[in-house]
């Protein structure tokens, strides 16, 4: 039990005590609630795979895309570029924004070592580069820390210079506080954030 608490904890938003918890909850369950959690977790890696177009964790892709990519009704000219999967279904429960989504999968930090290489930003500029129609607007979210920041201005640099004159280059704006990050942000935070983007 000790071993569980100390694993749970380890997780975003959990600590020592919310893990105990936990741990005390699932004890108080029938034997196959635990069984089930752990089956789930097991299969975890297996059924989840990543979107070939936007990078985005998915569990039913249909030729490698996830519904989003798939879903004729976005706007195909207007990207958002985010740091993770979890960033997008915080965007979406806003209902403000209806166009496409590139993950990263995480945000520069020279001093951890990650680099535009350890990320899709190659993906992401061939993606601007074919894309059919062109991306007109791409919107920067990230969360408003360092890494965020510098991120944000590495990639407002790298579109620049695509090639695009033509292309807008926003972020989001009012709403969200500094070393806020997305994922804990309420949709009418968000929804006034896209709202009120701003050019870089």
């Amino acid at each position: 039990m000790r071993l569980l608490i100390e694993q749970l904890a380890k997780l975003p938003g959990l600590g020592p005590k919310s893990a105990q918890r936990i741990v005390l909850w699932l004890l108080r369950q029938p034997k196959v609630t635990s069984q089930q959690f752990a089956s789930l977790l097991q299969k975890l890696h297996s059924v989840t795979v990543h979107c070939t177009t936007c990078f985005m964790a998915t569990e039913e892709p249909v030729n490698g895309m996830c519904a989003i990519c798939r879903d004729p009704r976005r706007e195909a000219t207007l990207l958002c570029v985010l740091a993770s999967s979890v960033d997008i279904a915080q965007i979406e429960d806003t209902h403000e924004y209806h166009g496409r989504y590139h993950v990263l999968g995480g945000t520069l930090s020279p001093l951890e070592g990650v680099t535009p290489e350890n990320l899709t930003v190659a993906a992401l500029m061939k993606r601007m580069k074919n894309a059919k129609p062109a991306i007109s607007e791409v919107i920067l979210a990230f969360d408003q820390n360092v890494e965020g920041e510098t991120t944000v201005l590495y990639l407002k640099n790298a579109l620049k210079e695509g090639g695009n004159s033509a292309l807008k280059i926003s972020r989001l704006a009012r709403g969200l506080p500094t070393n806020s990050e997305l994922e804990y942000a309420d949709p009418v935070t968000l929804a006034n954030a896209f709202k009120e983007r701003r050019a870089v």
